[in-house]
């Protein structure tokens, strides 16, 4: 009984309880950032809880006692012990609403140019960085009418996405290095060519983007975010906050027909007159949400939404990346505030 009681309690608690607080509240918030980003499309107002702590109480009880047995056979009757042994998990969870100048800072403010860059340079795909958090370079336009509620006509994006193929390619030839300029005050882009190909792909940038390249193949540009200071060799940068990420993943959910039928959600228009695909977008093309009126079955998140299912599939490895990209930006963001106003407590049965 007593090893029990240890096994019970102490770094063996822990064990046993922190993995499953873990999956919860991973799950929970996941599960918050995708209702919200189905409400954008419904041109509702999102709402974000943060958990500020949890508080797990743990108690042990036991009784013992004694009663008779009875038997009819002569000398039958006995005396007989019991005992039991209780245990209690008694969490309590904390949540605290964001809101006026977090809500600011955390979902309205853009994200700074340098955590953008860190996170191109940390391994993520610099079409996927780019694709999302950038809005505009120089005269590029990443679908800027995109940052808010649905359009009615197709936004410009085609040639900010044609830049992106380019850089990309750059990158992977480790045709480019990033570091502080010469006063060490910004931030500074080297691009390099070692070849005619490579030579052909720089030109190209450089028209798109107007820089010039030096006769060794050469081309060193600076980075800022004052449009009203551009000039040649230089990149001015416009980045989006992270609801207006939010608002450019939004528009490549996929919504039932009669809802669509019903007024309930904006569809853009090409040119043409036809419905426009956001998954040609930058954002969109590695991010899709679907729907149906049963729970699916292969989803690896999914929440119930008007009597709809608004899911990401598990085998849409595209989609889960930039899914994990967005609760990255969100988390970044957040940790630049400190939370202030009202906290519900509320304690979990």
């Amino acid at each position: 009984m007593l090893s029990a009681c240890q096994s019970t309690f102490g770094p063996d608690a822990i064990k046993r309880t922190h993995p499953g607080y873990n999956n919860a509240i991973a799950n929970t918030l996941q599960q918050q950032m995708l209702l919200n980003l189905v409400r954008l499309k419904y041109r509702e107002e999102p709402y974000f809880l943060k958990v500020t702590s949890i508080t797990a109480a743990m108690s042990f009880s036991g009784d013992l006692g004694f009663g008779p047995s009875f038997d009819l056979a002569p000398g039958g009757n006995l005396i007989k012990p019991s005992f039991g042994i209780g245990y209690t998990d008694k969490p309590t969870v904390s949540y605290q609403p964001l809101q006026g100048e977090d809500f600011l800072k955390n979902v309205l403010s853009p994200i700074s140019l340098p955590a953008i860059l860190v996170l191109a340079q940390s391994g993520w795909h610099i079409e996927r960085v780019f694709g999302l958090c950038i809005e505009r370079i120089n005269q590029l336009y990443n679908a800027r009418t995109a940052s808010g509620p649905t359009p009615k006509n197709e936004p410009l994006y085609r040639k900010f996405k044609e830049m992106l193929h380019l850089l990309h390619n750059l990158i992977a030839q480790r045709n480019i290095e990033m570091g502080p300029d010469k006063n060490n005050e910004g931030i500074s882009i080297l691009f390099k060519a070692r070849n005619k190909t490579q030579l052909d792909q720089l030109n190209t940038l450089g028209k798109m983007l107007n820089f010039k390249i030096s006769k060794n193949r050469l081309a060193l540009v600076n980075l800022n975010t004052n449009f009203l200071a551009q000039k040649q060799n230089q990149l001015t940068i416009r980045t989006r906050s992270i609801l207006s990420v939010m608002f450019y993943l939004a528009h490549n959910i996929t919504v039932p027909k009669k809802h669509i039928d019903a007024g309930l959600v904006t569809i853009t228009k090409t040119a043409q007159g036809d419905a426009f695909d956001w998954g040609n977008t930058p954002a969109g093309s590695s991010f899709k949400v679907l729907s149906s009126q049963e729970r699916p079955k292969t989803a690896y998140l999914a929440i119930p939404y008007r009597n709809h299912w608004f899911y990401i599939e598990d085998n849409d490895l595209h989609s889960k990346t930039t899914f994990m990209l967005l609760n990255q930006l969100f988390d970044l963001q957040s940790g630049q505030t400190k939370f202030s106003g009202p906290t519900l407590t509320l304690p979990v049965r």
